[in-house]
Parts: structure tokens; sequence; C-alpha cells
């Protein structure tokens, strides 16, 4: 049986345009559910990721909302938060599609860490914005209270910046390989999961964020899958995106795919970070990276939409 990591872009937790209320969070894992349900009962032993970003986002604003009367946790116990909350909405609603469905399959959610290097150049140049924008005379309050890094937003305001550093291996790897060889779906590495180094033999947790697609490709590569896909909201990826020549990709090898990024083809924000990790994942043993629309997931999965990426 093949196997497939299914990331999953932010719009399986909340729709573009919608506000973050928990119904609007339940309704789209909901929809995200019915799609790896599909996947999982076309034969597929699948791992589930997704991003975390407006998530994070909420609980880090809580925290800076009340920090007057409790202490706020660092970023790496807050990552593993939401690990936890997104994790649940989907391993409900999958298992509620599953049994709706009149089928069984076992479902968990893998608190994940992600290995990344103690010496990494990212740590000293912090770039990733995160958190509650400040007013100026607050920001300089957190950087003399709390040592952060916080820089001008282009939106206005201040903003902490923190570091990506780039993720190597995902240290539970093999408990989710064990997971899924049984039939179990099993949820795992969420928001590129917690950073950590080693130090010797101890894991530390780190304040950063892991880019959420280079680490569902390191996912991938960790558990043996032989296929990533990646489920956002476009049905295609498009040479030209956003201008009136903008003309869609069926399939590209990984040196075309490489020669279209730094020809600036894909935003760095946007379709960039999925690129890359499609040619990580291919040129690391992968058999193919296919990158789509969530609605379309199984037509994605099998070629016949989307954009696949191979090797060669």
């Amino acid at each position: 049986m093949d196997r497939v990591v299914v990331a999953l872009g932010g719009n399986a937790l909340l729709r573009r345009g919608e506000e973050d209320t928990f119904e609007n969070m339940y309704r789209s894992a909901r929809l995200a559910a019915e799609r790896v349900a599909d996947i999982a009962a076309a034969g597929w032993e699948v791992v589930v990721t997704h991003g975390n970003g407006p998530q994070v986002g909420r609980i880090l604003l809580q925290q800076e909302a009340a920090r007057r009367w409790i202490h706020p946790m660092p970023l790496d116990v807050c990552g593993a938060q939401s690990q936890g909350q997104i994790g649940y909405l989907l391993q409900v609603t999958i298992g509620d599609v599953f049994y709706e469905r009149g089928q069984e399959r076992p479902v968990t959610t893998v608190l994940t860490l992600t290995r990344v290097p103690v010496d990494d150049p990212a740590f000293e140049e912090p770039t990733k914005p995160i958190g509650p924008f400040y007013e100026k005379a607050e920001a300089d309050e957190l950087v003399s209270e709390r040592g952060w890094v916080v820089k001008p937003d282009a939106h206005g305001g201040y903003r902490r910046v923190v570091p990506s550093p780039t993720p190597y291996s995902i240290v539970e790897a093999p408990v989710i390989r064990s997971l899924v060889a049984d039939g179990v779906i099993a949820i795992a590495a969420g928001g590129g999961g917690v950073p950590v180094t080693e130090q010797g033999p101890r894991l530390i947790g780190v304040e950063g964020v892991v880019d959420k697609d280079l680490a569902a490709a390191i996912l991938a590569r960790d558990v043996q899958a032989s296929t990533l896909l990646i489920l956002t909201d476009v049905r295609r990826v498009q040479r030209g995106f956003g201008t009136e020549n903008a003309t869609d990709i069926d399939r590209l090898t990984a040196a075309e795919a490489r020669e279209l990024l730094r020809a600036g083809e894909f935003g760095a924000g946007s379709m960039g970070p999925k690129i890359t990790a499609g040619i990580e994942f291919v040129e690391g043993g992968g058999i193919r990276a296919a990158i789509g629309d969530l609605d379309d997931a199984v037509a994605v999965l099998d070629g016949s939409a989307g954009t696949t990426i191979v090797a060669s």
C-alpha cells in the first residue's frame, strides 16, 4: 500500500475572508476531513500535516492580552498548544466522517518535534513576523523586558520577528511510520512541528517557526512516503500568476521547477515554499510531489488535476 503525506494549507482550518471563530474552524476542518477520508478510502496509508499560522497567532494574542495577570509561555510551548488544538479538530472530524460512512479507521494526533541545526544562521537574523501588532512604546518595552527582536511591519505598527531555521529530521518519525503501517491515520508536525536542537542526548525547544511546507517534505521523507500532497486553495501552479498571461502548469521536473524559482516565478510568501518543498522531497528520494486545490484532493493525487513535480 502506498503512503502519502497530506499537507493541508491554512484554508483547511480557515477559509479566506472568514473570521476565526470556532464554528468556522470546525466547518473547515470537516471539509478537509472529507477529503482525507476520500484519500484513505482509495487505498492510501495517510499522514496528515497542517499549518497553524492563524491559530498560534491567536494563542500569542491571548497571552499578550493577559500578560499582566499570567506568565506568558515561550513560543515553542505555544506551538505545541496549537498542534493539540488543530489536531483535535481534525482528529474528531476525520473520525466522524469514517463513522458516517460505515467504516472504522483509527485516527491519532502526534505531538511532533522537528530537529533544526543549533548553528543555523537563522538564529542570528530573525525574519519571521509572529503574534500581535504593537505601538512603538510597547514594542520597546517588550524588547527591554524579554529580549525580543521587534521590527516595523509593512502593514503598520511593530511585530516580533523570530528565527525560521531549516528542518533536517522529525523526532517522532519512527513512531509515525509504525502507526500508519498499522492502518492509523496520523496527524503530525502541525505548523512545522516544535523546533528543537540536539544538545548531547537532550532535545531543547527553541523559539522559532519552521516553515510548514519544508517540514512536510522532511516528514514525508522520514516516514517513507512515496508522495507528498500539498493541498491549498489554487487549482494549479501557474506561470505569470496574477497577470493576464497566467498559464497553468501540469507537470514539472525538479530542475524545471528550480529554474522557475530562480526566475522569480513563485512568490516567497506564497507558492515558493511549496515548490521548494516539492523539489526537496523528490530529490531526496520521493516519487512525486503534487500541489492543488483541497476540493480536488483525490484528482490531484492521481495526477488528473493540480501540478505534479517529479525528479526527472
